[in-house]
């Protein structure tokens, strides 16, 4: 499947953005779907955590386990879906801009469908992650930059 790309200014320093985004404690702040979010272990960010998010699609709850991939402080990140029937794969990216007291992030997700999630993925995920990145990226801006 083809990822689904949003971009946004914030006028917070990439510093800022990047710790808010990659700590998935936040995650429920600033996603509509996202109903919770822990990490495994307790520990802040590292490659290798999982962390447990549950979602909400309509009226049911989907939880599933991500995987911290990649972080490259305070420029990117990439999380995967390692379990459940949707996952997703989550990069993100931050460019700093006017001297880095601003800055452009950039996500991008693909959705992959396991088992049902064949059928719910194409359907009614990745849809609904369409509609729901870009009310995600602007709720977080109010929240970076108020």
């Amino acid at each position: 499947m083809s990822a689904i790309r949003e971009t946004i200014d914030i006028s917070a320093t990439p510093e800022d953005v990047y710790a808010y985004v990659t700590d998935p404690r936040h995650l429920p702040e600033w996603q509509e779907s996202a109903v919770s979010a822990r990490p495994l272990d307790g520990a802040p960010p590292h490659v290798g955590q999982r962390v447990a998010v549950t979602r909400r699609l309509g009226k049911r709850e989907f939880p599933t386990t991500m995987e911290v991939k990649q972080l490259d402080p305070p420029r990117s990140w990439h999380m995967q879906g390692v379990d459940g029937p949707v996952r997703g794969n989550v990069h993100g990216a931050i460019e700093p801009l006017d001297g880095g007291k601003r800055s452009r992030l950039t996500l991008d997700v693909e959705i992959e469908g396991h088992g049902i999630g064949r059928v719910i993925a194409p359907l009614v995920a990745k849809p609904h992650a369409r509609k729901e990145m870009a009310r995600n990226e602007e709720r977080l801006r109010n929240l970076l930059e108020h």
